[in-house]
Order: C-alpha cells, then sequence, then structure tokens
C-alpha cells in the first residue's frame, strides 16, 4: 500500500500510527522529534487528528499527563468496562492521605509525610511506589540524604489531569491543613 502523498496528511496518519501503539501520553515534543518535524506542524496535525476523530468512530484524542494519547468516546466506557472487566484497585484513606501530601508538596521526605501524618508512612509511601502514583526524585541536601518523593505521570493518568497545576485547590475548609502541609507545621493529629 504506497503512502499518501500530502505531506500534512501523512503526519497526521503517522501521529495517528504512534498514538495507537502508545502505552502512555506522549509529549509534543517526543512526538516531533519522531516525526522529524517542528511543534507547531505536530500541533497542527494534532487539530487534524482530533477533528477527524471527533466526526466518526469510536475514538478520541485526548491531552492527558503532559501528552497526546488515543481514547475511546466517553459513550463507549460501559461497553468497555464490562468487556475488560477491570479489576479496580481503590486507594485506602492512608494512600490517599499520603498520596495527597506528596501531591500538593513534592518533592517531599518521608519525615515530611511523616510529620503530616503523625504515623509511620513507609508502608503507605512503599505501596505507592509500587503502584507508580509516586517516584523518587531525588535526596534532599540534608543530614542522612534522604529520598525525595514526587509524583508520576500515572498519577496524572489515573487522576484524570494534563498537568499538577490541574489539581483542585484547597479550599477554606482544608485551608488549615493545607497551611500544615506548606508551612511544616503541627501534625494533623496535634
Amino acid at each position: 500500500m504506497a503512502a499518501n502523498s500530502d505531506p500534512k496528511a501523512n503526519i497526521v496518519d503517522s501521529l495517528e500510527a504512534i498514538l495507537f501503539v502508545a502505552d502512555s501520553p506522549v509529549a509534543l515534543e517526543v512526538l516531533a522529534r519522531e516525526l522529524g518535524v517542528t511543534q507547531g506542524q505536530v500541533s497542527q496535525a494534532l487539530e487534524i487528528l482530533a477533528e477527524r476523530l471527533h466526526a466518526n468512530g469510536s475514538i478520541q484524542l485526548v491531552e492527558l499527563a503532559g501528552g497526546f494519547q488515543l481514547s475511546t468516546k466517553p459513550e463507549f466506557a460501559e461497553l468497555i468496562g464490562s468487556f475488560l472487566s477491570p479489576q479496580r484497585q481503590k486507594l485506602s484513606r492512608s494512600l490517599m492521605e499520603v498520596l495527597a501530601i506528596v501531591a500538593y508538596k513534592q518533592p517531599v521526605t518521608m519525615g515530611d509525610v511523616e510529620k503530616v501524618r503523625g504515623v509511620q508512612s513507609d508502608y503507605s509511601i512503599r505501596a505507592l511506589l509500587e503502584r507508580r502514583l509516586i517516584r523518587e526524585v531525588g535526596r534532599k541536601i540534608a543530614p542522612g540524604r534522604p529520598v525525595l518523593y514526587g509524583t508520576t505521570q500515572q498519577f496524572l493518568h489515573q487522576f484524570n489531569l494534563k498537568a499538577l497545576d490541574q489539581l483542585p485547590p484547597l479550599d477554606s475548609v482544608t485551608e488549615e491543613a493545607a497551611n500544615i502541609i506548606r508551612h511544616e507545621g503541627p501534625s494533623l493529629f496535634d
């Protein structure tokens, strides 16, 4: 089968092919590098691809976790959920607490997390590392050089966020807790 001779169409089709096989969102700069074109050309081609997919079929282009990915359209969610029967792995309250602290305060050490929670958090940190929702991002320049943790692309993907600045703002009810997190004040349980 001959390739399409229209260079713009080739970029769109090439983007669709890459995004079809990608198992996670692909950044704009990565797409540009792989195709040997500018990021502007990729942006234009992504718009064309999004319009094409929007008009027909069951697939859509989504911007997620700092990149782009193909996904099924929302109207097929129930059908796909029934077909795949995914086993949901709910996060316990303690895992959600630790994840929230890491998300809003990153980079953060385990000691910082424990200071906020007032309890040991090594199990929760390990569980979140295993689920690839957090990762080691460096070491704090302090005695013992403790590991610093931050969230991952998987975190953004799981919570359907394009970037960390889309985290919901801490509302006034939780503002006190946010101040504790930001300023490393007393534990929430003091």
